[in-house]
């Protein structure tokens, strides 16, 4: 039977089927005949990053999520190794001034697209110009303009900024001279290790290899991605109709013939958003409520922080895959930072409350004080099943310190008008410290995702100044202390990283331990040139 064939009809038969129902019955029309090539791979590992909205293109964001992940289709300046570290890609050389407003980057000669043009420097400089233009990818706020000098761009910052050196890896490269607003996501035209073969809107994409890339070919000449819900996906990972795919840890002890689980440890770590503002009737800049006059208390924030159980709340939520977090900050980062307390201490923090005057008086189990009651929504997005899990968890607990929580899924448009005003379940997590300024910046406080819970501290953000005119290596001391003082402040019920559960085929090696660091979203293709078929013949294998 067709491969392509047998694609299209399962996602089809998927579309006709609520997601209540999913189960592995859905594929049993199967025949079993699903051989494909040693080097073509079936996957389905969107689960984090979804489908892209525009397509295939990195000006509407395409291959970012929150620190540079990798695009397949579109090169990028610069990349990251399994150490976190910075590693040439279009780039052999790069400078930085030493007031640090001024990159200078040297590119590469020998590189085309996948249309036979060259790749030069200037498309480099108008990718960079157009995605700091159209702002939906990478943060570009601080780069005044790009321009191609010869084989060299140089970036011109606005201000002092130690941590462009990472927006280097954020942005594919599109060709200047055929880039088309309108229509590139849908034919994209890369330097990348693969090219688009073809995209079924809400089905699958379709990518090749692309055999004259410059660098390390990937052994796969062909990577066929399904978009399918969790519980479709654990369906196909039942019935043998993928080699991986991501899966909710829900299913993650589950044990399936022919496959094997791997799991990785990531930075993308999940909190809660805590107005820190009273309601006072302010609104933000696009007519949104800012503030709540039970989370406006810090009382009541710090008895959420110290009184509830992140340990048990991971175990619960999260099935035990991933690490308590404290601080927002993942471990594995140069400027994590212990958090000074800890937490479980449901005497202490009922007694903080009683002693705030937050009481139970009329006995129904929720605090009140001066006719309020303790008592707001969390928001989670609703197809996020993890964030289901965490947001009904913390509820539960908040119950013990008689804190009312209700918990509520909604799509992201439907929360927008009450992101600054109730809680809701964010996840965060990249390899860039800038977003510690995303997150409690006073002047960007209640602007579109930034800084939800509307901290306005001057000290953090003189921190944050601070931090970005010192050399990168210098100044993840400092911002250590930004996210440290700010986090005292709990505007951030912060939970715990997650892991990122795969169900992989037992013939399959996606290399353990060349994996990338797991920012948020999850970067699952970035050592996507050390998979291998396991005892594959050899001349499927490529130089």
């Amino acid at each position: 039977m067709d491969r392509k064939f047998i694609i299209c009809a399962v996602i089809a038969l998927i579309a006709i089927i609520s997601v209540g129902s999913a189960s592995a019955g859905w594929f049993d029309f199967l025949t079993g005949d699903s051989e494909h090539a040693p080097d073509e791979l079936i996957t389905c590992v969107a689960a984090h990053g979804e489908e892209p909205e525009f397509g295939f293109d990195p000006m509407h964001g395409w291959g970012y999520h929150d620190s540079g992940t990798e695009p397949l289709i579109q090169s990028t300046i610069l990349k990251r190794n399994a150490s976190n570290e910075f590693v040439n890609d279009l780039a052999t050389d790069y400078e930085i001034s030493d007031d640090l407003k001024k990159y200078t980057v040297t590119i590469r000669d020998d590189v085309k697209f996948t249309d036979g043009s060259k790749l030069t420097a200037k498309d480099v400089a108008f990718s960079y110009n157009t995605a700091k233009e159209l702002g939906e990818g990478a943060d570009l706020s601080s780069m005044k303009e790009a321009k191609a000098n010869g084989n060299k761009v140089v970036f011109t910052l606005d201000k002092a900024d130690s941590t462009f050196i990472n927006k280097l890896t954020d942005v594919g490269i599109v060709p200047e001279a055929t880039y088309d607003n309108a229509s590139y996501g849908q034919n994209p035209i890369g330097s990348g290790p693969y090219k688009l073969a073809q995209w079924d809107k809400g089905q699958q994409f379709i990518l090749e290899r692309n055999d004259d890339y410059y660098g390390e070919k990937p052994y796969f000449s062909k990577i066929t991605n399904l978009f399918l819900d969790p519980d479709a996906a654990f369906a196909a990972v039942k019935n043998g109709d993928v080699d991986i795919a991501e899966v909710a840890v829900s299913y993650a002890n589950e044990k399936i013939d022919g496959y094997h689980m791997e799991y990785f440890d990531s930075i993308d770590v999940r909190g809660i958003s805590l107005p820190t503002q009273m309601d006072e009737g302010k609104l933000s800049e696009d007519n949104i409520t800012i503030g709540n006059n039970v989370t406006g208390d810090p009382v009541i924030r710090q008895a959420l922080a110290i009184g509830i159980n992140r340990q048990e709340l991971l175990d619960g939520a999260l099935n035990g895959y991933g690490n308590v977090s404290y601080t927002g900050v993942a471990d594995q980062l140069p400027w994590a930072f212990e958090a000074g307390y800890k937490d479980g201490q449901v005497d202490q923090a009922k007694a903080l409350l009683e002693e705030a005057g937050w009481k139970d008086t009329d006995g129904d189990g929720i605090r009140e004080k001066d006719g309020q009651k303790a008592a707001f929504t969390v928001y989670y997005k609703s197809s996020a099943v993890e964030r289901q899990a965490i947001a009904v968890t913390i509820a539960e607990q908040a119950k013990k310190l008689g804190i009312e929580i209700t918990p509520k899924g909604a799509s992201w448009d439907e929360i927008d008008p009450d992101k600054y005003s109730q809680g809701v379940v964010w996840g965060f997590g990249s390899a860039d410290p800038f977003e510690i300024e995303h997150q409690y910046d006073s002047r960007v406080a209640c602007v579109g995702y930034d800084n939800p819970g509307g901290l306005n501290d001057s000290s953090v953000d003189t921190l944050i100044d601070t931090a970005m005119s010192q050399p990168a290596n210098a100044s993840y001391s400092t911002w250590s202390q930004a996210a440290k003082v700010a986090t005292g402040q709990n505007s951030f019920l912060w939970f715990g990283t997650m892991d990122y559960t795969y169900f992989v085929s037992d013939d399959l090696d996606i290399s353990n331990s060349t994996h990338l660091i797991y920012p948020h979203g999850g970067d699952i293709w970035g050592n996507i040139y050390d998979w291998k078929r396991i005892n594959a013949t050899a001349e499927n294998a490529t130089a």
